[in-house]
């Protein structure tokens, strides 16, 4: 137990807490709830069956992390996708797939926004290629809804939104989209997470992890002003 290899049940902790001489019941019923709550299965186990194991792990990292800075180049990110949007690209992604499938992935994707409104929610900073809003998924309403979803989020305190334009050229990402998290136990390493087709790379080495929190330092300084964000979509939408 005290290496992590097998959890905790409830009866081990009274029993230890027996043992430690710990009587306070307020501090006896933390620690028991606490056990509780490590024992509950996440919201998200439920869709096991429609992702991937290695999608899984990352969900849980998004939930845990208190910065999430994501770049992006093909899409809008997830969490700020719309109901339409989404289920836009799964379709795509996976041709032929059972509707009740995608209908659970479509809800697993606006499980994970819930996040961003939760109490005390993780800071969710994106720089977005200027093709990911230009791509128009789903057809013209389902992209112009999407828009004017993302200028709905501009302003929020906890996001930032950034536009890497076409005109900048080429630019110190030139490896694809990627997303660092950060979370609030210092001792806990930040994760680089990268999708490829058939699975994700974690990164948590320091000097790896490093040079992409560099990559990302040097596009929040190329990319357009957060200021500008909505001016730069309600041009889009202008011309949709």
């Amino acid at each position: 137990m005290e290496l992590g290899r097998v959890s905790f049940k409830e009866r081990d902790v009274t029993d230890l807490l027996e043992y430690y001489g710990v009587t306070d019941p307020a501090e006896r019923e933390k620690l028991v709830q606490l056990t509780r709550e490590a024992n509950a299965l996440p919201w998200y186990q439920k869709f096991q069956d429609v992702v991937p194991d290695w999608f899984h792990v990352f969900v849980g990292l998004e939930e845990a992390a208190q910065l999430i800075r994501v770049y992006e180049v093909q899409f809008v990110p997830g969490l700020l996708q719309t109901e339409e949007y989404a289920r836009a690209i799964i379709m795509q992604g996976a041709p032929g797939v059972d509707p009740d499938e995608v209908e659970r992935r479509v809800a697993l994707r606006m499980g994970r926004q819930q996040l961003l409104t939760r109490d005390n929610p993780p800071r969710y900073w994106v720089i977005m290629d200027e093709a990911a809003l230009r791509r128009p998924m789903g057809g013209r309403d389902v992209h112009f809804a999407q828009l004017e979803r993302l200028i709905d989020l501009v302003g929020e305190p906890n996001i930032t939104l950034q536009v890497m334009p076409f005109r900048y050229g080429g630019h110190a990402a030139d490896g694809g989209a990627f997303t660092i998290m950060r979370f609030p136990e210092t001792d806990l390493p930040d994760v680089v997470y990268m999708e490829y087709l058939t699975g994700a790379h974690y990164i948590d080495k320091p000097e790896e992890v490093e040079r992409y929190a560099a990559v990302m330092e040097r596009l929040s300084v190329a990319g357009t002003s957060p200021d500008r964000t909505r001016e730069i979509l309600a041009g889009m939408l202008k011309e949709i």
